[in-house]
Formats: C-alpha cells, structure tokens, sequence
C-alpha cells in the first residue's frame, strides 16, 4: 500500500465485523503538472454528511470546503463523497459521489473515488457510517491508498467496547487525527490507547460574518438557542428558569430557533417540539417564549446570532467535548450561559461566560438574571468572547488544515519516491470537481 504509515490490519471484535476489508489496487500519486507534483494545491476529498442533508456535521462538511476554496482562492479540487445522501434530492457540483452504505459496490466505488485525490479528509461521527456502530468508517481508512485526516467530532468518555476499538484503530490508522478542542484531546489522550504524536487540535470554525455588531438595540433583551431540536438539549431546563423571570422589566425574549432533527421527526414527528410548547403554554411564558420552527440556513443563524444580547446552551449531558454552536457564539462575541459540560468549562472559564449544572432551572435561572441585569460583568463577557474570536473564524481554521494536508502530501510523495524510484507511474485521471 502506498501510505507513509504503513497500516497493520488487526482483527476486529466479532460483534464489528461485517464485512471483509477491502483490497483495492494502489493508485499513484501524479497530478496534471507531473508526478508527486507539490507546487500545486493538493486535491482533497471530503467524506461526511452534505447539505441537503440536515445535521451538524454536514453544515461542517461544507463550511470547511467552502473555507479552504476562499483560502486557496479557487474551489478546483474540492471534491464531496457524500454520506446518507437522498439521491431523490439534488446535489451540489462538488459532491463527486453519493455513498449509501446499503448498496452493494458503492462502498468501492465511495474508495476508488477518493484515491483520485491526494488527500481524504473524513468526517467521523458513530451514526454516520454503516455498520455496527459506524465500523464501516474503517474499511474507508484501511482501503484508502492517499493520506488520510480525520475530524473526530465526538469522543465518548464511557465508550462501549465496539466504539473504543473504532476510535483507537481510526487514529492508529489515520495519519492525522483532529480533535475539535483541548477537552477531547485530553479525553482521547487520557482514555485511550492512542499515539499522542497523531493528534492535533483545530478548533470548529466559525463564519466570520458573526464577528460584524448588529446595529440595532433590541427594546427588549433577547436569548437565543438555535439548532436542530430534540432530546438532550436541555431547553426544558431553560423553559422552566425562564418562569423565574417574569418580574424583569423589560420582559426578555426567548428565541427557540431551530426544526425537529430529521432522525427524531423520522420516528415521533414534532411530538418532542409540540412537548416544549405545552410546557410554555403551562408556565404561562407566551410572552417570553418565542418557537422559530424551521431548518436554520446559515444567513437565518448568522442574523439571528448577531441579534442576540444572551446565548442560551443548556445541554443536559456534561461530556460534550465539541459544540459548533458555543464557537458561534463565542465568535459573534456574545455572552453565554451554558450548562457545565467539558467544551463550554474549557472555553467559558476565562469570563466569557457562566456555566451552571444542567437540569436545575434555579441556578440557570439566577445565571440569566445576572447577566441580563449586570450590565457591565455581560460587556465583560462579550469583551472576553470578542478576543477569542480570531482563532474559530472558518479563514483561520481553513489555513491550518490546508497547512497539514499540504505537509501530508509532500510527505506522502516523498515516501513513495524513495520506497519506488523505479516504479513507472502512470497518470491517473481525477474526478471533475465543480466550484
């Protein structure tokens, strides 16, 4: 195989097993300038969920190709493998090819398509790939043929057995793998059997467009959580402290903007939402609560998230290592209240925040009335969230993992020009990839 590391197939548990790691013929490394040519931008392949399809990882899918383009100042080579794609539904041009791990053949086809690159970056996320949770994800790692990174967008910290042996064998595999914050790099490095030397942190990004003040005041002070809607993200918790506030004078708004997560409406429906609802309606908040039910477009998010005096994130699991949504607020320069899991400790202890347990709607409740009735400790906060927000903008982000698939390619090609000096190399026509 023609990988800098040479990767090791160890047996997998019998639970993961599904189907037999494939054997792909190796592809060399040429481009349309001449062989192991690194002057020009490496071609990349992306693999994760896209838009149309509606999740977190998509959106980041997406933002993070659309980032490098505008850093590299073109969008040729950028190519999409898609994941649980709808193919009733039409694609954008750069998605090269739509995989459906319950098709026979598309697995292989997904590979051989992103050998035609020089470089996979690959989205991981257990739900996201096929197999018992997601092993499909390693026949992708051990086929590939090019240098592999992947973005770990969720590390467990009680992992069952089948998700640790994915999550040790992917960065054993890989030739990167990016952690999204210091919580999961030292969650990963202190529960799991990993080569520390692998791992590298690159934070979510954020569009830079949230860092432009809104220009007007809101007559009265609005909070706002956003996101797909289901259980788990603790707006029961901020419904309820928000019936603490009714004495403040101006009312606040509560904005809930946000649908259903298509995975939760598939098996209830809005049932979940239509529950938050009923529990406004029975505290009597209809003045303070508002629902925006609809899918959030990144213009809709962006003004929605420049508007608001407070960022409400009450997540009810304190093991969240990663939250686009906290780096979004933390890039609009906003004050946040969070509940205290790992990600919102790690980048709210500096003043840009208050973090409180989840599921206590008193001390939720006294965080929101603080920062709505202190003035000068929410300018603070807002201050503190302003001087971090350089380093999430997407352009920043981009420019550092254009950086390492850069170095990963110049070392891949360089490895193969000193283990086959004398291997002929043939030009291996790429996949057309669309701006």
């Amino acid at each position: 195989m023609h990988h800098a590391t040479t990767r090791v197939h160890a047996p997998r548990p019998a639970e993961l097993t599904h189907r037999p790691t494939l054997a792909l013929p190796c592809r060399s490394v040429t481009g349309s300038s001449g062989p192991h040519d690194v002057s020009r931008h490496p071609a990349v392949g992306f693999l994760g969920t896209y838009p149309p399809t509606a999740c977190g990882i998509a959106t980041f899918t997406k933002a993070l190709r659309e980032a490098i383009a505008e850093v590299r100042g073109s969008s040729s080579g950028l190519g999409v493998v898609s994941l649980e794609a709808d193919r009733n539904m039409s694609q954008p041009p750069e998605v090269v090819y739509q995989h459906s791990a319950s098709e026979s053949g598309s697995l292989k086809q997904a590979i051989r398509t992103l050998n035609t690159m020089d470089v996979a970056v690959i989205q991981h996320e257990y739900g996201i790939f096929g197999g018992p949770d997601g092993i499909e994800v390693l026949d992708f790692v051990d086929s590939l043929d090019i240098p592999v990174v992947v973005t770990l967008h969720t590390v467990p910290r009680d992992p069952t057995a089948p998700q640790r042996f994915i999550l040790e064998r992917l960065v054993r595999d890989a030739d990167r793998t990016v952690v999204l914050s210091q919580s999961a790099l030292d969650q990963l490095r202190d529960r799991y059997e990993v080569d520390e030397t692998k791992l590298v942190v690159i934070p979510h990004g954020a569009d830079a467009r949230l860092g432009t003040p809104a220009s007007n005041v809101n007559s009265r002070p609005v909070m706002l959580s956003w996101g797909l809607i289901g259980p788990g993200k603790g707006l029961e918790t901020a419904i309820e402290a928000m019936a603490a506030l009714k004495d403040l004078r101006p009312l606040p708004r509560y904005i809930i903007l946000g649908a259903t997560h298509p995975k939760v409406y598939a098996a209830h429906g809005d049932a979940y939402l239509h529950g938050l609802m009923d529990r406004v309606t029975t505290l009597g908040l209809e003045d303070i609560v508002e629902f925006r039910n609809q899918y959030v477009d990144l213009e809709t998010q962006i003004d929605a998230v420049r508007h608001a005096d407070l960022i409400v994130i009450p997540y009810d699991s304190t093991e969240q290592v990663v939250s686009g949504v906290l780096i979004e607020a933390i890039a609009a320069g906003k004050p946040v209240v969070a509940t205290s899991f790992l990600h919102a400790i790690e980048m709210l202890s500096n003043g840009a925040g208050l973090v409180v347990p989840p599921t206590d709607p008193a001390l939720m409740a006294g965080a929101f009335r603080t920062v709505l009735c202190d003035p000068v400790r929410a300018d603070h906060m807002a201050a503190v969230s302003r001087s971090m927000s350089e380093a999430v903008f997407w352009p920043t982000v981009a420019t550092t993992y254009d950086e390492l698939i850069s170095s990963l390619n110049a070392e891949h090609a360089a490895a193969i020009d000193l283990t086959e000096p004398s291997h002929p190399r043939v030009n291996v026509p790429r996949v057309a990839t669309a701006g």
